[in-house]
């Protein structure tokens, strides 16, 4: 009777046994391992598996980890360093500028005779319930050291109480058990199931940014965010246990943040607060910004001290409040408020005091555990105290001075692990030199942040303006540094650093940018092939090429092969379905070309320019109706578009439409001043309607763009003779 109930206890989980086995016989599912080995150049390297966030992360919004390669067969004399933690240890918005790169080079020039391996595994928007698997595989894998920075994205990340990735806060049991189910190949087939038949299966929207948490806020005092702190704390405990127990070095960092210089992302106001509080709250607010922007410090903060003796949750309040004593110079004081403004902010993108207060209770007496208080020591580094615009470019992401000082910071922790010797550290310019940051690189990372800042929820912060202008100021600077002399320096010293480290595929690919920059595609291109070779797990290698050859040098089917390539093993890079999109369209391959077009805008519906290219595809298949309705679409997102308004004019001028046709093609030559079609089809429509001076305005400029222009010149012969005998 005995072995009878037994065999029924077993046999679900037997039946289980045979479902996982034919789900990976048959191919189902993904492989939830953050490395996977594979051989490069004859070597075996363990590299990042691309599937690996599909465990923590709907498809559609899903995150991946920057490349990476390291042998699986550590050298001797190798010193391997694993850096853990999100977008900021990651280096967003540049990888090849990350923290972790300065600390290689300042590591490589000290210790000339060692081999350092600076392995880095953060990456955007995960937070310490994907960082524990990661490190639980890095255990396994030899690290001499390893440098944990994160505490960010508690709140936003996956299972955070301002997440957008499923469930909000969640207890840690059902964290772990969720994730071990979800190793499964049937965990994956139920998850996908419940995902498919649920609402948010049918709208999942594409990956959006800091904008996509808009809805998503949460009061200062919901008793949710104790429930992410408590996983945290859990979680760290068991990351630094991981790493500890692996044979390893742990330094662990508390996380600096933009207190002087970035406002708060919402403010909520107390829900207990009767409404003739809040009445008299926004009234002494207003009363208070309105000193404070009079320079009137000492009345500024007497008013938010009594606004916040009504409500003190208010993290605006804080903010400005804090500026006010800053202005007065009381540190103590304007350093507490200003944190108040991090921990009461509703859209919770930073690392907050309670964040911190958990890394610093980690602190222990175990000699292989390093506690470095980051926060501070970059504080330290502006001469008041306080993280602003001097570190960061918004809110957590790093500015260059800020990723030097950190691996700096990193690399003088460790010298009593490594033996002190009397060679200094190179300074950041030396530092950078070695990394390739030209003055080009610099200005394409700063716009790249510039456009960051015109999408919520920075658009709309307080202040917005001025720091973009700012960053636009430094853009314009490094403009004016870049000659003809300048580039030719510049290539020299990536040419030199190549000869040193020809297989550092961070400086192949700061090498290939400036080479774009510098008007040099085919070179571009043969260092992104050089970065393929380094890296052909990596799908961003295969777009740069596949972009490269469609926009530079009309190699349309090697391109569409290399960006297909670049989306099977990415498929959400969008930005590799449009260029596949043009591919095709270029090659008249429409059916296909619109196909893609509308993945690419499922995935990115805002995409003005994806519209554009649609709307062109559906004119070039006699679809005309649907082009214009594209033109439209993309017009509606994006006025300025002067290429958008002159396809839409050549669409209403087929139909007949003149009257509607003449204004698009005035807009379009209004805005793209330089575009011949649009001047002409302008100057067209004018000499139409009598408008004599302005046609002939039009059609000089065509002449003065395109000199042997002989339609224009044929049009402003007749013009002279229809104003000599405008009766004919």
């Amino acid at each position: 009777m005995w072995i009878f109930r037994f065999t029924l206890i077993l046999l679900p989980f037997f039946l289980l046994g045979i479902v996982e086995v034919s789900l990976r016989l048959g191919g189902y599912g993904y492989n939830p391992a953050f490395f996977k080995r594979l051989k490069i150049g004859g070597q075996e390297f363990f590299v990042q598996n691309e599937d690996f966030s599909l465990t923590f992360f709907p498809k559609e919004l899903v995150r991946n980890p920057g490349p990476f390669r390291f042998p699986v067969h550590k050298a001797p004399g190798t010193f391997r360093i694993f850096i853990f933690g999100e977008s900021a240890a990651m280096g967003d918005p540049a990888q090849s500028f990350a923290p972790a790169r300065y600390l290689e080079m300042l590591l490589r020039q000290k210790y000339p005779g060692t081999n350092f391996e600076v392995i880095n595994v953060a990456f955007t928007a995960i937070n310490s319930h994907v960082i524990l698997p990661i490190a639980r595989e890095c255990a396994a894998h030899e690290g001499d050291l390893w440098i944990i920075y994160m505490g960010n994205n508690e709140m936003v990340g996956p299972f955070g109480a301002a997440t957008v990735f499923g469930r909000q806060a969640a207890p840690l049991p059902y964290v772990r058990l969720a994730t071990a189910v979800r190793q499964l190949r049937i965990g994956q087939w139920f998850t996908e199931l419940g995902h498919k038949f649920s609402k948010q299966g049918t709208n999942t929207p594409a990956w959006g940014g800091m904008g996509m948490f808009l809805q998503n806020q949460i009061p200062p005092d919901s008793p949710l965010k104790e429930t992410v702190y408590r996983n945290f704390r859990k979680n760290l405990h068991d990351i630094i246990s991981t790493g500890l127990n692996s044979g390893a070095t742990v330094l662990l960092n508390t996380v600096a943040v933009n207190l002087k210089d970035c406002p708060p992302f919402a403010s909520a106001t107390s829900s207990h607060l009767e409404p003739a509080g809040h009445t008299q709250f926004e009234q002494l607010c207003a009363s208070a910004v309105q000193a404070l922007g009079h320079n009137a410090f000492a009345e500024a903060a007497g008013l938010f001290k009594k606004a916040a003796e009504l409500d003190a949750t208010s993290a605006e309040l804080h903010f400005y409040w804090g500026e006010c004593l800053l202005a007065q110079t009381n540190l103590a004081a304007a350093r507490e408020h200003l944190q108040l403004a991090v921990d009461c902010d509703a859209l919770p993108f930073r690392g907050d005091s309670q964040i911190n207060g958990a890394i610093q209770a980690e602190k222990s007496s175990n000699a292989n555990l390093i506690f470095f208080d980051a926060a501070t020591a970059l504080a330290l580094t502006n001469g008041i105290g306080l993280c602003g615009n001097e570190t960061f470019f918004e809110h957590v992401h790093f500015d260059f001075g800020g990723r030097y000082h950190l691996g700096r910071a990193w690399a003088e922790q460790i010298e009593s692990q490594l033996g002190r010797n009397t060679s200094t550290w190179l300074s950041q310019e030396a530092c950078e030199q070695m990394l390739g940051l030209t003055d080009w690189n610099r200005a394409q990372v700063i716009h790249f942040m510039v456009e960051r800042m015109e999408m919520p929820p920075l658009s709309s912060q307080s202040g917005n303006g001025p720091r973009q202008d700012a960053l636009q100021a430094r853009v314009n600077q490094l403009r004016s540094l870049m000659n003809a002399t300048n580039a030719v320096a510049a290539r020299n010293i990536f040419a030199q650093q190549l000869q040193q480290r020809p297989d550092d595929y961070f400086l192949r690919e700061n090498f290939a940018v400036f080479l774009e920059l510098v008007g040099y595609p085919a070179a571009a291109t043969e260092e992104w092939q050089r970065f393929c070779e380094l890296l052909p797990q990596d799908s961003l290698g295969y777009y740069q090429v596949g972009r490269l050859f469609v926009a530079q040098q009309e190699k349309y089917p090697e391109a569409e092969a290399l960006l297909r390539t670049s989306l099977g093993i990415r498929p959400g890079r969008t930005e590799a379905w449009i260029e596949l999109g043009n591919a095709l369209a270029l090659q008249r391959k429409y059916p296909a070309a619109l196909e893609v077009y509308s993945t690419a805008l499922t995935r990115d519906s805002q995409n003005s320019q994806t519209l554009l290219r649609r709307g062109k595809v559906l004119a070039n298949m006699n679809r005309h109706a649907e082009a214009m309705e594209n033109y439209r679409a993309a017009l509606r997102l994006n006025p300025a578009d002067g290429l958008s308004h002159f396809e839409l004019g050549v669409e209403l001028l087929s139909a007949g439409d003149t009257n509607a046709a003449g204004k698009e093609f005035g807009e379009a030559a209004r805005l793209t001043p330089d575009r011949v079609a649009a001047r002409f089809n302008y100057g067209a429509w004018l000499m139409k309607q009598s408008d004599w001076d302005g046609a002939h305005r039009e059609f000089e400029a065509v002449l003065r763009l395109e000199p042997g222009n002989a339609r224009a010149q044929k049009n402003l012969a007749a013009l002279e003779q229809l104003k000599h005998h405008p009766s004919q």
